[in-house]
């Protein structure tokens, strides 16, 4: 028997999703307060200046630390925006904007809340790999955004039309490639491949994977499989 899927499930299902993310973002915040080793985990972030250099006669770019990031505290924020997300979606008027969307094919709110939220945890990878440039960081964030505003374009501008306009979804893979070729670069660019450890390897692959499969799903979704 095929279980039905209709407004009251959905809306009871965000809002499981949504008390579970909150307890989660409560105990990253409660860690990353009250745990040392923990709340000491901060990656630099750096920003870079022109100088003049008085011996060689010529200008030269020096680094300069501008902060760090508290890693914790930001996991825990990635946490909240997505129970945020879900609490909005169960309140009144969420809920009525959310199911008129949902039968016109589009979530707007599920776009808006990975524009943030992952672009936020593609900066965190990003800060793992060594990216501590301050530009480099804000380019990463907003071409993630990016990307996931071009999935939300993609659904609007095709929840009227019989056959799919796929540039939407183009133009956004190529904003969403870019935050990982600069990671790519930082893993392996400066390394021998032979001997970068293995574990580098899974990690960067199993993050790929995982940022990948919202393309994926999208194009299946299209495709209408499954």
């Amino acid at each position: 028997m095929k279980k039905i899927i209709d407004s009251a499930s959905l809306r009871r299902f965000n809002l499981i999703m949504g008390s579970l993310h909150l307890v989660q973002a409560a105990l990253m915040f409660y860690f990353a307060l009250s745990i040392d080793k923990i709340a000491n985990f901060k990656t630099p972030v750096l920003s870079y200046y022109l100088s003049f250099d008085t011996v060689q006669m010529r200008l030269v770019t020096l680094p300069g630390k501008i902060g760090e990031l508290p890693f914790a505290m930001l996991v825990a924020v990635f946490l909240l925006l997505s129970a945020i997300a879900h609490f909005i979606i169960v309140s009144p008027a969420g809920n009525k904007v959310y199911n008129r969307d949902l039968a016109n094919g589009i979530n707007r709110f599920r776009w808006y809340e990975y524009a943030l939220s992952s672009s936020l945890m593609i900066v965190l990878i990003a800060q793992l790999f060594g990216v501590y440039d301050i530009g480099a960081l804000i380019l990463i964030f907003i071409l993630n955004a990016s990307m996931n505003l071009f999935g939300l374009l993609m659904e609007e501008l095709n929840q009227f039309k019989k056959k799919t306009d796929w540039k939407p979804f183009v133009f956004g893979s190529l904003a969403g490639i870019g935050p990982w070729i600069v990671i790519l670069l930082y893993a392996f660019g400066n390394a021998n491949p032979a001997e970068v450890p293995w574990f580098v390897y899974a990690i960067v692959g199993s993050y790929f994977v995982f940022f990948n499969l919202f393309p994926i799903n999208m194009i299946l979704q299209y495709l209408k499989v499954g």
